[in-house]
């Protein structure tokens, strides 16, 4: 069974105007045409959609996300270069969420220190503590 545009953009939560950019990139090579000439997806493209999506949302540049693709159409002799893609992007991603971190735990400190400001009905008891003293 085919799926149309529109429904695997409902199905991927992607537009359609991504998922037609996707293929103006190169990014769908394998996507069929009906007799109309219009897309037809099959359940074997939705696993692909989630791998774009994947390395999209981390940060992965359309044009490096084609080199994948087209490692992956060479065959087995690119699995190694294809391992180091997700292992650069894993690692990436690892520090993009040390960097997350700290900033949550920014935010929890302030959380706290105005929570308690407010519980406390001052805020000169956390200025003579010094913890997080905040003016702000």
């Amino acid at each position: 069974m085919g799926y149309t545009i529109a429904q695997a953009a409902q199905r991927t939560g992607m537009t359609a105007y991504t998922l037609r950019y996707y293929d103006k990139e190169g990014l769908l090579p394998l996507v069929g045409r009906d007799a109309s000439g219009n897309r037809e997806f099959q359940e074997s493209d939705f696993e692909w959609l989630a791998t774009i999506n994947c390395l999209k949302n981390t940060g992965m540049p359309i044009k490096d996300i084609k080199q994948y693709l087209e490692w992956v159409l060479e065959g087995v002799s690119t699995m190694e270069k294809r391992l180091e893609v997700f292992e650069k992007q894993k690692k990436l991603l690892e520090e993009k969420m040390e960097e997350l971190q700290k900033y949550m735990d920014r935010i929890d400190h302030k959380i706290e220190y105005y929570t308690a400001s407010i519980e406390s009905g001052s805020m000169e008891i956390h200025n003579r503590k010094r913890i997080g003293a905040d003016k702000h």
